[in-house]
């Protein structure tokens, strides 16, 4: 009886990983595409950061991008952007080589709590805003187990309303 009571526990929080997983795949999709649109309607570049294939060693061996490469793809490392178009190696803290307003969109995918502080996801978010005229950012849930396991995962990101939050892991 308890075996199968620890059975459907494990059971039940893997479906809720699961959904959670879901969850955060659909809203990449939807931020992409919402910064896309938003930059085509302006006219101008879309600005990635944070590669479409990322860290993952499965999507990188497969490839199975986590979503589109946009017209400039930013990344730290040049894996993270290998079928992309344009890569341009640099830290979303300093995007200087862009003059203001050059894009119509920002795209920030799962960069932001890989940064060491507070200070430096204000000062991304302020770089990402020089840069486009608007700015879409997704980070993993606090509800996710996985993001819990990422030892450089430093901080905890929010985007509610436009407004961005952080704060900083235990």
């Amino acid at each position: 009886m308890v075996g199968l009571l620890v059975g459907l526990g494990l059971a039940k929080a893997l479906a809720w990983q699961t959904a959670v997983h879901l969850g955060q795949v659909a809203e990449r999709r939807i931020n992409y595409e919402a910064a896309l649109e938003a930059a085509r309607t302006r006219g101008k570049p879309l600005l990635v950061v944070g590669g479409p294939l990322g860290a993952n060693p499965l999507r990188r061996f497969f490839p199975l991008p986590a979503h589109g490469c946009g017209d400039v793809c930013v990344d730290i490392e040049a894996g993270a952007c290998a079928h992309c178009p344009l890569f341009i190696e640099a830290d979303v803290r300093d995007l200087s080589i862009f003059p203001d307003g050059k894009f119509g969109a920002a795209f920030c995918s799962h960069v932001l709590e890989h940064l060491p502080t507070i200070e430096d996801a204000r000062k991304a978010a302020a770089e990402l805003q020089r840069v486009a005229d608007e700015v879409y950012i997704v980070c993993p849930r606090k509800s996710s187990l996985l993001a819990w396991l990422i030892p450089d995962h430093h901080l905890w990101v929010s985007v509610e309303n436009g407004e961005i939050s952080a704060e900083q892991r235990g």
